[in-house]
């Protein structure tokens, strides 16, 4: 099974990317200078891993960089990658494995920097489960979402674990529904990112939840970073250097201020978490930036080794048909200095 949904109908697409693309209109700030109006579409309604680009905004960094930002809310990776590379919006921030499989179908768009380079994918569960390793699941119910690329590398995480698929029971919720199971006790755990939910149903829950990550436990690989369409790339280059630039920045200095870069997003959403898990979900966002390789560098580079180790993972994984070389869905070209 491959992600079929993203081969859903065109007509879809405005809808997933909001307000849709700039088309190339300018602003003028209130010192005068000339902005590119921008369209940057997240993975999903405005959560604490958003943060730095609230605070960008705020902190007038895209502004400096030329950039007049406008943020979308999202519906799922998938759909951002899918109105990206339709044009629908300017940018996107999405997680790797849907754009691999996006690019794997045709669609023209390339990441121009992940950013969440150790993956956040992991099983969560309140504490008092009394889940302390990938064996502790063997004959629990869990929670996941079909399709999604979570289910898909789940079994890739039990082998490296030494247990099978038929180990789990696997019950297919939507986002919300994963979250009310675990809370109701309907399942043990779920399949999600520990800087979403985790947090979250700790809050309702009133009680301590854990995690088996996936990346303490053998199996990394790229998670969300900015993206943009092929056309973009071409026609859009000074656009593009100053759109990565900027995110870099952004995330620098909401890293340095992590109360200011939560206290940014105020007001983005009806759906927002609450201050204390906004500022739970940021700080674990901010753990997640780099890799042994790439530690000590600006966020948003990325190395190629990692990319290859990401892209054999979903191969693996059958998420691909294929693995292609890194430069089939990445560009270098356009990584932050610094």
């Amino acid at each position: 099974m491959r992600f079929r949904t993203l081969t859903a109908a065109v007509a879809l697409l405005a809808l997933a990317a909001g307000c849709g693309s700039s088309g190339g209109e300018k602003t003028t700030s209130s010192e005068g200078k000339q902005l590119d109006k921008v369209t940057l579409t997240l993975n999903w309604y405005p959560y604490g891993e958003h943060a730095p680009f609230y605070y960008g905004k705020a902190q007038k960094i895209y502004e400096k960089h030329g950039i007049d930002l406008t943020i979308n809310a999202g519906q799922g990776s998938q759909k951002t990658i899918q109105a990206t590379a339709a044009g629908q919006n300017d940018f996107g921030w999405a997680d790797t494995p849907a754009l691999l499989a996006g690019v794997g179908t045709g669609m023209k768009v390339k990441s121009v920097g992940v950013f969440l380079q150790t993956t956040p994918s992991a099983v969560q569960f309140f504490s008092d489960k009394n889940i302390k390793s990938p064996a502790d699941l063997k004959g629990k119910t869990i929670a996941s979402t079909a399709g999604d690329a979570l289910s898909k590398t789940f079994p890739a995480f039990l082998k490296v674990n030494g247990l099978q698929a038929s180990d789990v029971k696997l019950q297919n919720l939507d986002a919300a529904g994963k979250m009310a199971a675990v809370l109701s006790s309907q399942t043990d755990a779920l399949l999600g990112f520990a800087t979403d939910q985790g947090p979250t149903i700790q809050e309702k829950g009133k009680k301590p939840v854990s995690y088996l990550k996936f990346a303490d436990f053998g199996l990394n690989f790229y998670s969300n970073g900015l993206l943009t369409s092929v056309k973009n790339l071409s026609e859009k280059k000074d656009l593009v250097t100053r759109m990565v630039a900027a995110t870099s920045e952004a995330w620098t200095a909401a890293g340095a201020n992590e109360s200011g870069a939560v206290d940014a997003m105020k007001g983005a959403s009806e759906q927002l978490p609450s201050p204390t898990v906004l500022k739970e979900q940021f700080s674990a966002t901010l753990k997640l930036l780099h890799t042994p390789a790439t530690e000590g560098k600006a966020p948003g580079v990325n190395d190629e080794g990692d990319w290859r180790k990401t892209i054999q993972v979903f191969a693996d994984a059958g998420v691909i048909d294929k693995a292609q070389e890194p430069s089939a869905y990445w560009d270098v070209s356009f990584a932050p200095k610094g």
